[in-house]
């Protein structure tokens, strides 16, 4: 298990990106970045033999914790300073997703509706479909949507 002093002892933080204090190897310079971006947008740094996000080591450098799922706030993944992380569980880590690709309205939690010909719109809430009612109106849907978010997601709502 790693720990904090580790972390404190082997990098430092500046803006949201971490830099080796020490030479690593012939390749890794002190001062060095360290990391890289990963396929999936996060920069991760292998560190005692293992594969770390920088986002958690960040989260455990400051706060003593390394907690299964941190939240970045702002929803860029790279983005890793300090305050804009938070902890989060895994229904609160996917209410701050943003508009879905395959999403044709253009507004995030509203669907249009073949058969009745009207905009319905639903959230999810604890990995539950709730549902929030229809619409003819895109505009009001929209806006229906935003509220509910409001409701339902709390500070973990993103409305793009």
């Amino acid at each position: 298990m790693i720990t904090q002093q580790q972390v404190l002892d082997a990098f430092e933080y500046r803006e949201g990106k971490l830099y080796w204090k020490y030479v690593k190897s012939i390749r890794i310079k002190a001062g060095e970045e360290a990391g890289r971006e990963d396929a999936f947008g996060y920069r991760t740094v292998r560190f005692n033999y293992k594969m770390y996000r920088t986002h958690h080591l960040i989260y455990l450098m400051f706060h003593g914790v390394l907690p299964k799922i941190i939240d970045h706030i702002n929803g860029n993944r790279l983005d890793n300073r300090i305050e804009n992380l938070r902890i989060a569980t895994d229904s609160q880590n996917n209410c701050n997703k943003g508009i879905q690709v395959n999403n044709t309205t253009g507004s995030k939690n509203v669907k249009w509706h073949e058969r009745i010909k009207k905009y319905e719109v639903s959230v999810q809430v604890n990995k539950q479909r709730q549902y929030i009612g229809v619409f003819e109106d895109l505009e009001l849907a929209d806006l229906v949507a935003h509220m509910a978010r409001e409701k339902y997601h709390g500070n973990f709502a993103k409305h793009k």
